[in-house]
Order: structure tokens, then C-alpha cells, then sequence
């Protein structure tokens, strides 16, 4: 090889050099360029990720007061509810120890002579409709075990109504 050729060998070569310098180069740029691009995004992304977890939490936490507070309203509405129903259960057992004790239970009504099976007078005195039954003891304890499943039947009808106004609502 002659001198020029390898002169121009040699501009060659330090122009292949140049230009894969400039490719490393321009690839450690880019490199560089894309890490940091990379580094915002998942730092944008943790950003995001925190922000939805603490948004979760939140709803999380007042979900469960929600909750909470229903579960407390709903308590103190059966604590209520419980203690109509025992007292007025307490006081049929108290009408009950009283007719057996020889007490006689007595129904205040009226009877309407115009109508049902009363036949009309053509009496100009006047008779008042007012008046009381005796029940005899037996009639009149069961009079009360109608009255106790009245009580516990309004007692359960009131406890869903509640219920049902304050779960469901």
C-alpha cells in the first residue's frame, strides 16, 4: 500500500472512529434522556398510586363509620323496642297475678239498641247504652293471652318498621 492510501486509510479509520464515537454518544444521550423520561413516569405513577390508596382508605374508613353508626342506630332501636315489649309484657303478668288473685276484669262498651240483636223498646224512658261486662276468670285469662300475643305481635311489627326505616332507607 502506498503512502496516500494509507493516509486516506488512516482519515478512514479516524472517520469510522468519529462516527461510532458519535453513535455511543448519541446512544449514552438517549439512554440518559429516556432513564429520566422513565424516572418521571414512575414517579408520576407512584404519585398516582398513592393518591388512589389514600382516596381507598378514605372511603374505607368512612364506609366503616357508616356502618358503625347503622349498626349503633339499629342497636338502640332493639334495646327500645325490647324494653316496650317487656314492660308491656310485665304489666299483662301483673293484670294476670291480679285476676288470679280474684280480681274480676271488666270491659267497658256501649250496645247500640238499633242495630244487631237488641230488639228496639217503644219505651219513652231512656236506657243507657253505657256499661261494663264481667268477664268470668277464665275468659278473662285468656283475654290476656290473646293481649300478650297482640303486644308481642306490635312489638315485632314495630321493630321491622324501624328496622326498615333506618337500614333500608
Amino acid at each position: 500500500m502506498t503512502e496516500t492510501q494509507l493516509k486516506w486509510l488512516g482519515y478512514g479509520g479516524a472517520l469510522l472512529l468519529a462516527i461510532a464515537l458519535g453513535f455511543a454518544a448519541a446512544w449514552f444521550w438517549q439512554a440518559n434522556a429516556y432513564k429520566a423520561k422513565l424516572a418521571a413516569q414512575d414517579a408520576a405513577h407512584q404519585s398516582d398510586l398513592t393518591t388512589i390508596a389514600n382516596a381507598a382508605a378514605a372511603q374505607s374508613r368512612t364506609a366503616l363509620e357508616k356502618q358503625q353508626q347503622a349498626e349503633q342506630a339499629l342497636a338502640d332501636l332493639d334495646t327500645k323496642r325490647t324494653k316496650e315489649k317487656a314492660d308491656a309484657l310485665a304489666d299483662n303478668e301483673r293484670r294476670r297475678r291480679d285476676l288470679a288473685a280474684g280480681k274480676r276484669l271488666r270491659v267497658a262498651g256501649n250496645c247500640n239498641s238499633s242495630g244487631g240483636n237488641v230488639p228496639k223498646t217503644t219505651s219513652s224512658t231512656s236506657v243507657d247504652d253505657a256499661g261494663t261486662v264481667e268477664l268470668s276468670a277464665t275468659a278473662g285469662q285468656d283475654l290476656l293471652d290473646i293481649r300478650a300475643g297482640i303486644i308481642a305481635d306490635q312489638a315485632a311489627l314495630r321493630a321491622l318498621q324501624d328496622y326498615v326505616r333506618t337500614s333500608c332507607h
